[in-house]
């Protein structure tokens, strides 16, 4: 075990060597390439800025209406079939789409439940298990401008239902 601490705490230090030892040994311009780099990204933060606004805002708009909480309350019933609590149905729906929006139902579910409850179990290992799908579809594909996603989503989101159904067995 110590030897994994000792080699997390030198793994970055040892990634930086190489690429710079790389760089210099292949004569290649590292911090020009740095930079050229730094530049696309913002070219890609640019570019990708309106659709996370707008996904922050739908979700925001949502949480604040009260849209979620009546969502969970009217799927309250189907979800205690598959043993999900009530509290876990909004986590849920807004992890496929914002992972921020998802953590401040999480706490909230943790300030009323508590953190070792069933509920915080289930919701703890659900956010470690799922992954903000839609968020995260758009930002790689319109990145890259794909416009033809294939069979991504239908995957992502049995992937989705796997760790649902991994927070629901281990949390019970």
């Amino acid at each position: 075990m110590a030897w994994i601490h000792f080699l997390s705490d030198c793994m970055v230090p040892l990634i930086i060597f190489y690429i710079v030892s790389f760089g210099l040994l292949s004569k290649r311009p590292v911090f020009d390439d740095f930079v050229e780099g730094a530049k696309m990204g913002m070219k890609t933060v640019f570019g990708i800025l309106p659709t996370l606004i707008g996904l922050m805002t739908a979700v925001g708009i949502l949480r604040a209406s009260g849209f979620l909480d009546f969502l969970g309350q009217c799927l309250k019933i189907p979800a205690s079939w598959l043993h999900l609590p009530g509290p876990i149905v909004p986590v849920i729906l807004v992890r496929l789409v914002s992972n921020a929006a998802a953590l401040g139902l999480v706490f909230d579910i943790f300030k009323t439940y508590g953190t070792d409850s069933s509920v915080g179990l289930m919701a703890s290992i659900l956010m470690s298990c799922t992954e903000t799908v839609f968020y995260t579809m758009s930002v790689y594909f319109l990145s890259v401008k794909i416009t033809k996603t294939r069979w991504t989503l239908s995957g992502a989101m049995v992937a989705t239902a796997a760790g649902i159904a991994a927070s629901v067995i281990l949390a019970l």
